[in-house]
């Protein structure tokens, strides 16, 4: 049952009817506190952790009418996701609250389906980043007192400095709080911790520009040279065709830039980045915070030993370290059927071996060049960087692979000697 600050008198009447009928109640000190005195249920404190406290609670009050309280809407960031999941949806009966979201799109006089929703509670607050454009909407949902000082820091840095910032705190209750201001001006001190900020992006003028697509400037990465560079990045990411929910292995992480932009692609998306020099792995790491992904799982270990243990992936790319005895046979190997694979390279070494994985399994074998304009003495010219051999296929099922040795193209539309 959701329950808003305003408490029982906010309830409908359906909910006040549920309560009074039930024998156990359970929730969180602030949500039982708002309880009247004839809600004689028996009142429990959610214990912490709260998740695996959920069958051990249900199965001690068996056979009694069980009441949980959440803020708002169960099933919007709520406890009622967690109890459909541990107990299944058809032991549920959900009574749901105007969230904090739909109060604070009412006060603003903003559209609900045109803002971003991003959460903070439980969750790091840098994933903020990875939606910042200008011109649009967010709503925070604030882990505590702390966060609106802290998301204001977070723009600042982000280049985000000129967006307007309204807390909206006890939405609901009688005694309201909105407090507004700039990022860049920011000096409010923590008020009331139940609050949700609402953010109007500005960016700064000359801030750096991330867009929504994979191939993300070079400068908006930490590197020390090892990175996939833009044009290479794109296509990468193209060919890796990532889908919500789906785990990429990035081996040879480098500065991690394709896992990063993997996860940039949907919050879904899962990634786990493996690199062997452990200066470069913590580069990864800042990079992925920097850039609004810091759940990038970062793995610091030569492959293929260090992948042992990782979850079953969905697509895998690699970017270094082809010739490594066993590295492609042990990528291949933990793909899922149905799943991609991608390699780059930019020495013959590798690109032989690629070459015999292609005429094995078949998929697309490409060579990508990029020149960028330079001056030549009062003129301008072409300087051509290495040119980047790319290797994608898609695993198929065993036994219908391609027939090795045929010496037939895959995965183009033309045939011959081109």
């Amino acid at each position: 049952m959701g329950i808003g600050a305003d408490g029982w008198e906010g309830l409908a009447e359906t909910s006040r009817r549920a309560l009074l009928a039930a024998d156990v109640v359970v929730g969180g000190g602030r949500q039982l506190a708002l309880l009247p005195a004839d809600c004689r249920a028996e009142r429990v404190a959610w214990p912490s952790p709260l998740r695996p406290a959920v069958p051990k609670l249900v199965a001690e009050h068996a056979g009694r009418a069980l009441c949980v309280l959440a803020s708002g809407d169960p099933m919007f960031y709520g406890i009622g996701r967690t109890l459909a999941e541990e107990l299944g949806p058809e032991r549920l009966r959900v009574l749901p609250h105007p969230s904090s979201v739909s109060y604070a799109c009412a006060r603003l006089g903003w559209a609900a389906q045109d803002t971003e929703v991003v959460t903070a509670v439980g969750r790091p607050l840098g994933r903020v980043a990875a939606v910042l454009h200008e011109g649009r909407r967010l709503l925070v949902l604030s882990a505590g007192a702390d966060t609106p000082g802290d998301l204001a820091a977070l723009l600042r840095e982000r280049g985000f400095g000129p967006s307007r910032l309204d807390v909206l705190a006890r939405l609901g209750a009688e005694d309201e709080e909105h407090t507004t201001g700039t990022a860049a001006d920011w000096s409010a001190a923590p008020g009331d911790p139940l609050n949700v900020v609402a953010v109007e992006c500005r960016r700064e003028p000359g801030a750096l520009r991330l867009g929504l697509v994979p191939g993300l400037p070079d400068e908006a990465y930490e590197h020390d040279g090892q990175l996939t560079k833009r044009y290479i990045r794109a296509a990468t990411l193209a060919a890796l065709a990532p889908e919500p929910g789906e785990l990429l292995w990035d081996v040879g992480g480098g500065s991690g830039s394709i896992a990063v932009e993997w996860l940039r692609a949907h919050p879904a998306c899962r990634a786990v980045s493996v690199e062997r020099d452990a200066v470069r792995a913590e580069r990864i790491g800042r990079n992925a915070a920097a850039l609004g992904v810091p759940g990038l799982r970062v793995v610091t270990g030569r492959a293929p030993a260090a992948l042992t243990g990782l979850p079953t992936p969905d697509a895998v790319f690699i970017g270094g370290g082809l010739t490594g005895p066993g590295l492609l046979d042990a990528c291949w190997a933990a793909l899922r059927p149905g799943g991609r694979l991608v390699a780059n390279t930019v020495t013959l070494e590798s690109e032989a071996l690629l070459a015999g994985w292609y005429r094995r399994h078949g998929g697309e074998l490409v060579r990508l060049g990029v020149a960028h304009a330079r001056s030549v003495g009062g003129f301008t010219g072409w300087r051509q960087a290495m040119p980047v051999t790319l290797w994608s296929v898609v695993k198929e099922p065993v036994g219908n692979d391609h027939p090795a040795g045929d010496g037939e193209p895959h995965g183009n539309d033309t045939a011959g000697d081109d």
